[in-house]
């Protein structure tokens, strides 16, 4: 099968075999698919399945087949663009390898740049997980663990096994990884070390875009805020999330009365306006440390990332008018 193109230079691989290993096993077949057919449309891998040229054992399944540990799938030959998009993967992966602040057998910690969303999607050809895999064309498994949003930096989950991936989901859901942020807030924080128990509702607009709003009929969600240091008209925050719904910081934030510095959506224009003078050039919101208890050792694991160049010289800004 060819995929439209332009006067792009393309390449074709040939048919491959693939067995599939007991940490791929139990993840559905368009999933493996997509992991696998890098730079291929969605709906192109669903063509393939629904024209039964992909196979597994021989035979034809359905997108939601769940694979099991010893299928034998058959993955057809494929036209990918060798420019273009590709092209544009690779540069946009840029520095993606020396921004891993941690690695062992079964999980990957990246420090996410901000400006980068964590898949394509919503009218992004790719995202991290893309471009990751991009960059490790033989990693024979590689999945996001969660998610940050795209203007959020720091510490960001991949597991390189499917057992690791069940494993953190199955802490996720348990609330035994403990997520924590920094973050730049409008005006004085004094209401100390606070949790905020808000819950939220997520509206879909025309395009896509997601919009949260505090709502009684919304999601349970959990946010415990702790000032760390005051400045004349802001004040950096640490965030322990102890939920993880969609924007749920800058919603609690602002909430408050105290929306993050940066933030387009739900912030404050007239503080953003100060910020940006002050060199702030996105959202100041950053995943800065996350923990558990290592899946594979038991131990207690901890990693973090710092702030990066660019919020820190907002915050040496703010400390110079501070005098």
């Amino acid at each position: 099968m060819e995929i439209e193109h332009s006067n792009a230079e393309l390449r074709k691989p040939a048919v491959r075999y693939v067995e599939i290993s007991p940490d791929e096993a139990g993840q559905r077949v368009d999933n493996f698919l997509l992991g696998r057919l890098k730079g291929v449309p969605r709906s192109h891998v669903y063509r393939l399945l629904r024209k039964g040229e992909v196979r597994v054992n021989s035979g034809r399944v359905g997108a939601k087949y769940r694979l099991q540990a010893g299928d034998r799938v058959r993955i057809p030959p494929v036209r990918v663009r060798a420019g273009g998009a590709e092209t544009a993967l690779a540069a946009g992966a840029g520095d993606l390898e020396q921004r891993i602040v941690f690695e062992d057998k079964g999980l990957l910690v990246l420090d996410k740049p901000s400006g980068m969303a964590v898949h394509g999607g919503s009218g992004l050809s790719y995202g991290v997980i893309e471009a990751l895999r991009a960059i490790r064309p033989d990693a024979p498994y590689l999945e996001l663990v969660h998610r940050l949003d795209r203007d959020t930096s720091g510490c960001l989950l991949v597991a390189k096994r499917r057992s690791m991936l069940r494993s953190l989901h199955e802490m996720l859901r348990a609330g035994e990884i403990e997520k924590r942020y920094l973050a730049l807030v409008a005006g004085s924080w004094q209401m100390g070390k606070r949790r905020i128990e808000v819950p939220l509702k997520t509206h879909q607009r025309r395009g896509g875009e997601r919009w949260v709003t505090p709502a009684a009929e919304g999601k349970a969600s959990s946010s415990l805020f702790r000032p760390l240091d005051f400045f004349t008209g802001a004040t950096l925050m640490e965030v322990s999330l102890e939920t993880g719904r969609t924007h749920q910081i800058r919603v609690h934030a602002a909430d408050c009365g105290h929306p993050v510095a940066g933030d387009q959506k739900y912030g404050e224009p007239q503080f953003n306006r100060e910020m940006t003078k002050l060199g702030l050039k996105r959202i100041f919101l950053h995943a800065n440390a996350i923990g558990f208890n290592h899946p594979l050792s038991g131990d207690p694991f901890q990693v973090s990332a710092p702030l990066g160049e660019d919020l820190r010289t907002v915050l040496n800004a703010l400390e110079a008018r501070r005098g």
